[in-house]
């Protein structure tokens, strides 16, 4: 089989993930929300951005743990439901998300990278976030939203390896100081620490809302409740899907202008860099 890139396929296979994560909702009465580019793509194409090439679904606390409790014998032959815990025995880290693969994909060449997550990252993906509650004050807020860097900073110590490079130097010395201590404190701990901190304010009378699971680097994004305890139906492709009620508000917030497209340049897929194989 030869690699390819073929963004019609790489569309079809993360339009059938999100078809079935669509199905089970509804037949169980959760509400689920596309987020990130695919909730671009939604408001401005009706469907995918024409050059993006993942597809992102994000669920309130109440509506995700549903959702977990029905999705493994729902998921047709195809799909599989990989949990942040999935590698190495519960051993490995990767990151705090769960995500819906598409088997019969194929995204990197073999590499150590590859087998220190057994081959299970090397598909096509729908990745599913969560939405907590934050404290009422800013200040709170704040605090869990440092704490869950710092987690997050442990279990890097548990990946296949770290990479400073992105990171500037007092970054490095903060990510670094923090594997230190994560090296000695097992995967099954900081899995369990970050379930804590994201469950910690579920009563909280606040208004703030945050994406838990999601990599620090979108801990700045603070939502309000309005923006995403309710959803509705777009058009999206073939089909319908929800969106958050308060669409407008959170691309606002996350991409400013999210009408307008982006120079012609920056019109390429998210993971270029990657040879793509789709397969039936």
């Amino acid at each position: 089989m030869k690699p390819s890139y073929d963004m019609g396929k790489v569309h079809g296979a993360n339009l059938k993930i999100l078809k079935e994560i669509d199905r089970i909702c509804r037949k169980y009465n959760i509400k689920y929300m596309l987020d990130a580019g695919t909730l671009i793509g939604a408001v401005r194409h009706n469907g995918f951005i024409p050059w993006d090439d993942d597809a992102d679904v994000a669920f309130t606390r109440n509506q995700y743990d549903a959702f977990m409790k029905v999705v493994r014998r729902e998921l047709p032959e195809g799909l599989e439901l990989l949990e942040p815990n999935s590698f190495r025995g519960g051993k490995g880290f990767y990151d705090f998300t769960a995500r819906i693969i598409y088997k019969n994909s194929r995204c990197h060449e073999d590499s150590p990278q590859m087998a220190f997550y057994e081959g299970k990252l090397n598909h096509l993906w729908v990745d599913l976030f969560v939405i907590d509650r934050l404290p009422a004050g800013r200040a709170g807020a704040a605090v869990t939203k440092f704490l869950h860097m710092a987690v997050y900073g442990m279990a890097m110590a548990h990946r296949d390896k770290l990479d400073f490079s992105k990171y500037s130097l007092m970054n490095k010395i903060f990510v670094g100081g923090l594997a230190m201590v994560g090296r000695v404190i097992p995967m099954k701990a900081i899995f369990a620490m970050q379930k804590a901190l994201a469950l910690k304010d579920r009563n909280s009378k606040g208004r703030l809302r945050y994406y838990s699971n999601y990599q620090p680097d979108f801990l700045y994004v603070t939502l309000d409740k309005d923006w995403c305890d309710e959803v509705e139906d777009i058009d999206f492709e073939d089909t319908r899907l929800m969106i958050p009620k308060g669409w407008h508000q959170v691309l606002t917030l996350v991409y400013g202008e999210y009408m307008k497209l982006p120079p012609e340049e920056q019109r390429v897929p998210s993971h270029s860099s990657l040879e793509i194989e789709v397969y039936d």
